[in-house]
């Protein structure tokens, strides 16, 4: 399953991320890749606003991760934000414990995960946004899932 989408400026970006968190479930997995100045973090800060974070969210480029308390439905679930920029060798993944991530009661967004493919779960839903600076992104959902298909749906009627 591929969806394309294009967003013109920062604020659509944040807003395509908002949509998004309207139908994650604990569990999920976002990847988010692109070039630096991309919008990966004003998607992930799009998602955690939908979600209800409070505060401001920031770029877990140096602590490379961050969590947040939100809510879906009533329920209390963790939005953990990873950044993995700085990591060098894939087994650095696992000694942050990218896999402890991966739980039924918290969604993960990762930004820069092409270093821990290999840990990521089948499932997970990747987002590549293609641009930089003022231009234009290109916004592209894959998964290999189908169940994504249907959730993604209503983004793109």
């Amino acid at each position: 399953m591929e969806y394309r989408v294009t967003s013109l400026t920062v604020e659509q970006t944040h807003e395509l991320g908002k949509q998004l968190s309207e139908c994650l479930l604990g569990g999920d997995v976002v990847a988010l890749t692109g070039d630096l100045g991309a919008g990966k973090t004003a998607f992930a800060q799009g998602i955690g606003k939908g979600l209800g974070v409070v505060g401001p969210m920031t770029s877990p480029t140096f602590t490379l991760i961050h969590e947040y308390e939100c809510l879906i439905k009533g329920t209390k679930i963790r939005l953990i934000h990873m950044d993995l920029y700085r990591l060098r060798h894939p087994e650095e993944a696992e000694v942050i414990g990218i896999e402890d991530a991966f739980v039924e009661d918290a969604i993960c967004l990762i930004e820069w995960p092409e270093i821990a493919e290999d840990y990521l779960p089948d499932d997970c839903l990747n987002v590549e946004i293609h641009g930089s600076g003022e231009m234009p992104r290109e916004i592209i959902f894959h998964a290999k899932d189908s169940s994504w298909e249907q959730r993604l749906e209503f983004l793109f009627k």
